[in-house]
């Protein structure tokens, strides 16, 4: 089995707001470890239920290990997170009472170099959760021109220097320079002057890049738009967002839904402790919303 260790995040909060009770039925749409899956059907015992999805093959094989003492209280499949209706349909499930969405990268995808996610470690240019499907990140930046790379670093890194950092990548992949994340980050060094302060200024070029090869937003869109088809009348869908985008995307549709009530008026952060403990929960950030009766 491939190693995949990935340490939860918000875990005690995203329990608190799903609230899991025995006999109930809840979706991990992003399964990875297990971690918050377990939790859920230890809170749900005797006989609650979880349906775990991922997109990423290795998540699955580490997950089913991790759950197997479950048994049939669990099951897993492989799937996108706009898949939700799709696989509770196969499934014969209407409804569910509980989502959980743990979005972005993991910190087992960013610690396999060959994933290509990490700014840290030098590996292939590939970005896709899926490794298996789908064009990977040098696919992308070889298809694009330099003004469509550009408007793909801008709009999904929100980096504002994506003009001179897309010509910058062009030329690099052009010339054969373009064969690993640290050819791609030193592409972005010469285009921006190189690091200065704490954060390396390729970081947001990164994640325009993994963004658009996932088509995350996208993604996070369709689940959200099916939640009052999935979700019971009371279920609780709570989500972490990693970033401005994410993020803005859930607070907006949980506001400006008739069919859900928002349970966090602000997004709760890691405390203290789990950011010092834990740095990928320091940009982590948990709305949850309850799907409501629309009067007819």
């Amino acid at each position: 089995m491939s190693t995949f260790e990935h340490t939860t995040v918000l875990l005690d909060e995203v329990v608190e707001q799903l609230a899991p009770v025995t006999g109930g039925v809840y979706a991990d749409v992003t399964l990875g470890g297990g971690g918050h899956a377990r939790a859920i059907l230890e809170q749900s015992a005797p006989d609650g239920r979880l349906i775990g999805t991922d997109r990423d093959p290795s998540a699955l094989e580490a997950a089913g290990v991790a759950l197997s003492e479950f048994g049939d209280r669990v099951t897993i499949r492989k799937a996108r997170i706009r898949d939700l209706r799709e696989v509770l349909t196969s499934l014969d499930i209407e409804h569910v009472d509980g989502i959980i969405a743990d979005l972005g990268v993991s910190s087992a995808q960013l610690d396999q170099e060959d994933r290509g996610f990490s700014l840290a470690k030098d590996g292939p240019i590939d970005m896709r959760m899926d490794p298996t499907e789908g064009e990977s990140a040098l696919d992308l930046i070889g298809r694009c021109d330099a003004e469509e790379l550009a408007n793909v670093i801008y709009r999904y890194g929100e980096e504002h220097r994506s003009r001179k950092i897309a010509r910058s990548l062009r030329r690099a992949y052009e010339e054969g320079e373009l064969k690993t994340t640290a050819d791609l980050r030193r592409a972005v060094h010469r285009a921006t002057g190189g690091r200065r302060g704490r954060i390396d200024p390729a970081t947001k070029t990164f994640q325009g890049l993994r963004i658009a090869v996932n088509d995350e937003l996208a993604e996070l869109e369709a689940l959200l738009e099916q939640l009052p088809s999935v979700l019971r009348i009371g279920g609780v869908v709570a989500v972490i967002s990693f970033h401005s985008l994410e993020d803005r995307i859930v607070k907006h549709t949980f506001r400006d839904s008739e069919h859900l009530s928002p349970l966090t008026k602000r997004p709760i952060i890691a405390s203290v402790e789990e950011r010092e403990r834990n740095r990928r929960s320091r940009s982590a950030k948990l709305r949850a919303a309850r799907l409501v009766e629309v009067a007819a």
